[in-house]
């Protein structure tokens, strides 16, 4: 079973394949499948990694929107018809950004 040190770090890693992609710009990003892929199963670890968490790491770092990465993953899985590649995108310029400091500053000694 996996820590939720290691969960946090899987975030991280995810996170930075995001970066790998998004630096391409919008653009790319609506115009190439596999980065669109690509980019939405890094969301959906950073999701399951989230949701696998125990409740208490949760509560010890209310700064994260838990929830909010959580109910996205579960719309990635079970409604992935609604995604809107528009609303990706904007998670990827203006929410993991956020989230990656945030998360670096939990891993941080």
């Amino acid at each position: 079973m996996r820590s939720d040190l290691e969960r946090l770090k899987d975030i991280q890693e995810a996170i930075n394949r995001i970066e790998k992609y998004a630096v391409q710009g919008k653009q790319e990003f609506r115009a190439n499948e596999l980065i669109q892929s690509w980019i939405l199963l890094q969301l959906q670890t950073i999701g399951e990694a989230a949701r696998a968490m125990k409740p208490e790491t949760h509560a010890q770092y209310p700064e994260v929107d838990w929830r909010d990465i959580i109910d996205f993953r579960n719309l990635l899985v079970h409604e992935y018809f609604r995604v809107d590649l528009e609303i990706v995108w904007q998670i990827v310029e203006n929410q993991i950004p956020r989230l990656k400091t945030q998360i670096d500053n939990i891993l941080s000694p």
